[in-house]
């Protein structure tokens, strides 16, 4: 999800951007020489965020597609009766989005993963580039479900109860994308393209998660995120694209850490005011090292005794977490550990080293000075671990990691009260 509560989300796109009203004009796309890079927006409106994707479009349009560097929207608005795919156009006007329809879809489920591959494989094909850039936009839950009142349908077929959402949730079909689903569609979608894709973004929340980046560990080369929940108003669009149009030949890398920098910056006393923010870059070609050092710190976790598992369990507790409390920042939790010395240093330092190496960018308000950039799932009660276990089996960080056999090992003896 984006913002700390949906409540607060609705209240604050209903008051401060409901005019949702655009401007098309007819302009089919056609043959082009490949230019340096291409951004595709997978942009879902399709829920309470609707009036913020208007909003991140008149920022896009202030700078607009250049020579080197196409602009790409699928536009899904609760607001309009049918998908858009726009190609973006530097405009004057940021009270409406003017930059040209290129295809109307009708309405489509941007739930299903299989929309945003086909997006993916249009964009390619009348958009080629050297590089692509692919960002999803919508609410975001990290590799698992959220646990919400019912609140936003009367049949509670969407936000009651317990209900996988993880990424890209669409209101009118009630469905979402699986992290499984999500690793798949980058999949495919390197495929289409030819090579990984460049870079994956979400302009999501919670994304930032090792468990998350695993499933498209062999198709994408560098996967940005917020470990943190994001403001309703997202990324400012308008300075990423001013920067990064100033290098249109920047790498994946090179993007990311600008997208991170100028996020952060603009909840930092920036043009979106204040308020609590993360947002890390990725190196996928490190992601099998920090996989290799979790697996051996893991086994090593599984050979403590009583009380080294509850100082473990201590540790876990004082690391920085986010909105979900059993999500927690990798770096803090390793030196929390440290701190007990009932693991051995040498391992705490490999896995801290092929963290670091992992996380090529970190930038955090002052409230997560300690987070490090990439958070993994670490519950602290045996409630919490048996709600979600069967599902965390299912994802190849665990596959690879066994992580969840070192978590059962550490929870037997914790209450299950806490997080």
């Amino acid at each position: 999800m984006r913002n700390k509560t949906l409540a607060t989300v609705l209240l604050a796109g209903v008051s401060l951007y409901a005019p949702l009203t655009a401007s098309y004009a007819a302009d089919a796309p056609g043959p082009q020489a490949p230019k340096e890079w291409t951004l595709l927006v997978y942009l879902n409106g399709h829920n309470n965020l609707d009036s913020f994707g208007a909003l991140n479009i008149n920022q896009m349009e202030q700078v607009g597609s250049t020579k080197d560097i196409n602009i790409v929207v699928q536009w899904a608005s609760a607001g309009v009766p049918s998908t858009k795919r726009l190609l973006v156009k530097k405009d004057n006007d940021t009270n409406n989005v003017t930059s040209p329809i290129v295809q109307d879809m009708g309405k489509v489920d941007m739930g299903d993963y299989r929309t945003m591959v086909e997006f993916v494989k249009w964009g390619v094909a009348n958009y080629p580039a050297k590089k692509y850039f692919l960002d999803v936009w919508d609410h975001g839950s990290g590799w698992h479900m959220m646990n919400l009142n019912p609140m936003a349908r009367p049949d509670n077929t969407l936000f009651g109860g317990f209900q996988p959402m993880d990424i890209s949730w669409d209101d009118d079909s009630g469905n979402h994308i699986t992290t499984q689903q999500l690793g798949q569609a980058l999949n495919e979608s390197a495929k289409a393209i030819g090579h990984k894709v460049d870079l994956y973004a979400s302009d999501a929340c919670l994304m930032a998660m090792a468990e998350v980046a695993n499933e498209m560990s062999n198709s994408v080369e560098i996967y940005a995120g917020s470990e943190e929940v994001e403001p309703a108003a997202g990324w400012p669009y308008d300075q990423l694209m001013k920067r990064w149009a100033a290098k249109p030949t920047a790498t994946a890398a090179e993007v990311g850490s600008i997208l991170a920098d100028e996020y952060v910056k603009s909840y930092n006393g920036g043009e979106n005011g204040n308020s609590d923010a993360t947002y890390s870059v990725f190196d996928m070609s490190k992601l099998s090292a920090l996989s290799g050092a979790v697996a051996a710190f893991g086994a090593k976790l599984e050979k403590l005794d009583a009380n080294g598992r509850r100082q473990v369990v201590s540790a876990a507790s004082s690391s920085t977490s986010f909105d979900y409390s059993d999500y927690v920042d990798l770096g803090d939790f390793l030196t929390q550990v440290a701190a007990t010395r009932v693991v051995d240093p040498g391992l705490i330092n490999g896995v801290r080293t092929a963290a670091n190496d992992f996380v090529v960018a970190n930038h955090v308000t002052a409230k997560y000075s300690k987070a490090k950039g990439v958070s993994i799932w670490l519950p602290t009660s045996q409630d919490t671990f048996n709600e979600y276990a069967d599902k965390y089996k299912t994802m190849q960080f665990d596959q690879v990691t066994h992580w969840s056999d070192a978590l059962k090992f550490v929870l037997q003896d914790a209450t299950s009260s806490r997080r």
